[in-house]
């Protein structure tokens, strides 16, 4: 999967603006009703980028961002095919140190969010279909262990992760 093919997948999942105030990736400071209520369009949400004008970004811009931060940052590029997807899909939905982190419990080495070289030769020692089951449970787990968050967003992650599941 290249990340021209993955962005516009990722999009589907991302779609057009939201200012849901109980969103805290709607607020610049990231905490529900401090800072500025910018809200999230394609994704990109105001507390990762509270200097970006979010009403009026284009998709061109947020493929730059996706690109860089996200699809780079996570290291998409060079986990094994099954889970490229995933691994952006997961940069995006919680940052790509957790997801670097999800990949290397998968993998059981040590979750220090950074993709070296023990990380990636524990990756490619691994069987792809247990490697994209185990970081998806360890996906999965995380989200569910935020309550309150899990409440208002869980169903669409949940979703998010079985649309994912059903695709690979």
């Amino acid at each position: 999967m290249t990340f021209d093919q993955a962005f516009e997948r990722l999009i589907g999942h991302e779609g057009g603006f939201s200012g849901n105030p109980h969103d805290r990736g709607n607020w610049t400071s990231g905490r529900i009703g401090v800072g500025e209520l910018k809200g999230t369009k394609y994704g990109i949400s105001a507390m990762t980028y509270p200097n970006e004008d979010i009403a009026n970004l284009t998709i061109d811009r947020a493929k730059a961002l996706y690109k860089r931060d996200f699809w780079a940052a996570s290291g998409a590029e060079i986990v094994p095919d099954i889970l490229k997807f995933d691994v952006f899909d997961t940069a995006v939905n919680s940052g790509p140190g957790r997801a670097l982190m999800f990949l290397q419990k998968a993998v059981d080495v040590e979750a220090d969010g950074k993709l070296g070289a023990i990380t990636m030769h524990a990756i490619y020692h691994m069987e792809p279909a247990r490697l994209f089951a185990r970081f998806n449970g360890h996906r999965l787990d995380f989200l569910n262990d935020n309550p309150d968050q899990w409440r208002e967003f869980g169903r669409g992650w949940a979703q998010r992760i079985a649309d994912n599941l059903k695709a690979a």
